[in-house]
């Protein structure tokens, strides 16, 4: 419980200096709100009508207070583009980049653990080479490019899938499965390359230990050495990088969600970026930060449960 309130409390400045930071890069871009929203044939009286009605008018101190004020009695404020509350618009949108973010980080791993084990077990030999060349192609080939091919093949050739499009889950769970795998996959392979090298390097580090080597000598087999002993310790690193990849997925996922025209939350942002629209801005960044704090202290805790040897206490914050 102590380490929970310290790392919550740690936390606090964080989110602060994130909310400043994005509000005043917001007000610093070129460009009139009130103006992208009547057009630039407004006229001058009524986009001045406008500013003062946003508040735009007030210093901007004055305006991160009253947007900050609003955000600890619960409102992120509302859109400035059609007045929708901003916890409505990520209410809707965040729901559909988690579900593809759970569903490439799972394919991922369904990927990336076999082929670590397989690589590493067998180092120097046919299957490591080729599990190398699988993740260094993985990591080489860009997602956006995957992603065109894939719709390209299984959509346009094959017909297997749709091109673009999204139906919610609990609306109709088999077009909504139907229409995400691509867009898993296509995401799901640069990660799976990543996790596949990291556990690797780190399952060939704890296979020389001294431990793994008894455990040889006492005449157990292969497959219970590696998954009983050697593959726990050597998850450690993965499950960093897995938090990583969890939060950028999370916030990074935009170039999917424009290709096959996915309502998620990184084409939110972007979008309100485009329209000026920094109050959807900053209530989309403000919950993408408290996500990656939550993240980070789930990684944290879960290093103690993989490796008793780790204190959550001291280890975590090492």
């Amino acid at each position: 419980m102590a380490f929970l309130v310290r790392r919550l409390l740690l936390a606090v400045p964080v989110i602060f200096l994130v909310t400043v930071l994005v509000f005043s890069l917001m007000h610093m871009l070129p460009g009139d709100p009130a103006t992208v929203i009547l057009g630039q044939e407004a006229p001058p009286e009524a986009v001045a009508a406008l500013r003062e009605e946003l508040g735009l008018n007030q210093p901007i101190v004055t305006q991160y207070l009253h947007w900050i004020g609003g955000v600890l009695h619960g409102d992120l404020g509302r859109s400035l583009v059609d007045h929708t509350p901003v916890s409505e618009l990520l209410a809707q949108r965040l729901p559909v980049t988690v579900e593809l973010t759970i569903g490439t980080f799972v394919i991922a791993l369904l990927i990336a653990i076999p082929a670590g084990i397989l690589s590493a077990t067998r180092q120097g030999k046919f299957l490591d080479y080729i599990s190398s060349i699988l993740a260094m192609s993985g990591m080489s080939i860009p997602s956006f490019w995957l992603a065109m091919m894939l719709i390209v093949l299984f959509a346009v050739k094959l017909g297997w899938f749709p091109a673009s499009g999204y139906t919610p889950f609990f609306e109709n769970p088999a077009a909504n499965l139907t229409a995400m795998i691509l867009p898993m996959v296509a995401t799901a392979m640069r990660e799976a390359a990543v996790l596949m090298r990291m556990l690797r390097s780190s399952l060939l580090e704890v296979m020389n230990a001294d431990y793994i080597r008894t455990a040889y000598s006492k005449g157990q087999r292969e497959r219970v050495v590696v998954l009983r002993h050697a593959l726990k310790n050597a998850l450690v690193p993965v499950v960093t990088t897995s938090g990583l990849m969890i939060a950028g997925l999370l916030g990074g996922l935009v170039i999917t969600e424009s290709i096959f025209s996915i309502p998620g939350f990184g084409k939110l942002i972007v979008d309100s970026i485009y329209t000026r629209d920094f109050v959807t801005v900053q209530g989309a960044v403000l919950v993408s930060a408290l996500l990656v704090v939550v993240i980070n202290l789930a990684v944290d805790l879960t290093y103690s449960l993989i490796d008793p040897r780790i204190k959550v206490g001291k280890g975590a914050e090492g």
